[in-house]
């Protein structure tokens, strides 16, 4: 089994850290790490450390750093565009698609999104998106922590303009004729993916995006959930994309 991945500001200069807080409590309390283990450090921006336990305190550890290691950032970039879900199918959704490395989750507005965030309910929502993809990441032993955009949703109009300066953008829709696992995909850049919520996208939303640049694509006859659609193209863009 690989060693598990925590999470720091910033990566120790020297060979000796002290890994507390949530992350030490973590590590010390939950999964009682022990003298001599090994685990990861990452500060969520492509720099990495292995390190082994030297001591353990009160939800702290004591660690010594054995390697350094850094992995650029994943090219072309992709974000994902992802339509506001009721119940905890956002959060199944930004879990998922943190495990299989999206670089940017965007949540939308969108018209026929059941669940609207506004105030602080929007706020608590969002804030409940960024901990589980840190969470998710940590698990998968990412060393770039994906971004979560939106103060705290966006716009339809927001999200075409994104869609217009990105390299490529691509929305999911079931009545496209175009499939994702032939569309052409840029090299470099950024490919913007959009997924709708539950109720799907509306037209007036799929011709904004469509002016945009975006092109309708499917992935096949079945017609997934929110929860599940942004996933099965994030694994179709990962395989095209030589990432996996």
């Amino acid at each position: 089994m690989s060693a598990p991945l925590f999470l720091v500001e910033a990566l120790p200069t020297g060979d000796a850290l002290t890994l507390d807080g949530p992350e030490g409590h973590h590590a010390a309390t939950v999964q009682r790490l022990r003298v001599g283990e090994a685990l990861l450090l990452a500060d969520g921006r492509g720099g990495t450390a292995a390190a082994v336990v030297t001591a353990v305190g009160r939800g702290s550890l004591e660690v010594t750093v054995t390697s350094r290691g850094y992995a650029d950032a994943p090219v072309p970039r992709i974000v994902t565009v992802q339509g506001i879900a009721k119940g905890d199918r956002g959060e199944l959704a930004v879990q998922a698609m943190t495990e299989v490395g999206v670089d940017e989750i965007v949540p939308w507005a969108a018209s026929r999104s059941v669940t609207q965030w506004r105030g602080d309910r929007g706020v608590r929502a969002r804030e409940k998106w960024v901990a589980t993809a840190r969470e998710a990441a940590k698990q998968a032993r990412r060393p770039w922590l994906p971004v979560v955009a939106g103060a705290p949703d966006e716009s339809t109009a927001t999200v075409a303009r994104r869609i217009a300066g990105a390299a490529a953008g691509f929305v999911l829709h079931e009545e496209a004729d175009e499939r994702l696992t032939t569309a052409e995909l840029p090299s470099t850049g950024e490919i913007v993916l959009v997924v709708g919520p539950e109720g799907g996208i509306a037209p007036a939303e799929l011709a904004a995006f469509h002016e945009a640049g975006g092109r309708p694509v499917r992935l096949g006859p079945a017609v997934l959930r929110t929860s599940t659609a942004g996933v099965a193209a994030l694994s179709v863009l990962a395989t095209r994309l030589g990432r996996w």
